[in-house]
């Protein structure tokens, strides 16, 4: 079974790597793709800090959604934590590694596939590449998608 490697570079946008990463999970239960599309993400330095960052992003729409009544006071408090929010997400690279695993015999799936994925929103502006197996630099894409895992 040949392997496909795509991937993709969100750099310090986060809220696309969540969003990717929820098609992904949607794309393998509609489709039943448990065992062929496979993905891991890449943090970085920064991936102990990557999990604070979306409470830290919901915190402020709270209190601006509670009424325009909030205090001052109250409002200067979430501004602090959506600065602090954006910190961890600029010190957060998150690059994903997705594998596309057909047999033989789903050659023209594993195409569709291969085409229709960077074609979707989340995935367009994460400059995607397609490594193949035989192509430079395929073996180290592997072997850095095995060392996530």
């Amino acid at each position: 079974m040949a392997h496909i490697y795509l991937t993709f570079d969100f750099a310090g946008n986060e809220e696309k790597a969540q969003q990717a990463r929820h098609k992904l999970d949607s794309w393998k239960q509609a489709f039943r793709l448990d065992k062929k599309l496979l993905y891991e993400f890449d943090r970085g330095d920064g991936a102990s800090g990557a999990a604070s960052e979306p409470q830290a992003a919901e915190d402020p729409e709270k209190p601006a959604a509670k009424g325009k009544g909030a205090k001052a006071g109250k409002a200067a408090k979430p501004k602090a934590t959506k600065k602090e929010g954006e910190k961890v997400a600029a010190a957060t690279q998150a690059k994903l590694y997705l594998r596309l695993a057909f047999s033989n015999h789903e050659k023209l799936t594993e195409q569709r596939w291969v085409d229709r994925i960077p074609a979707e929103e989340p995935f367009k502006e994460a400059s995607p590449a397609a490594i193949r197996e035989g192509e430079p630099g395929f073996d180290e894409v592997e072997g850095h998608f095995e060392e996530l895992d």
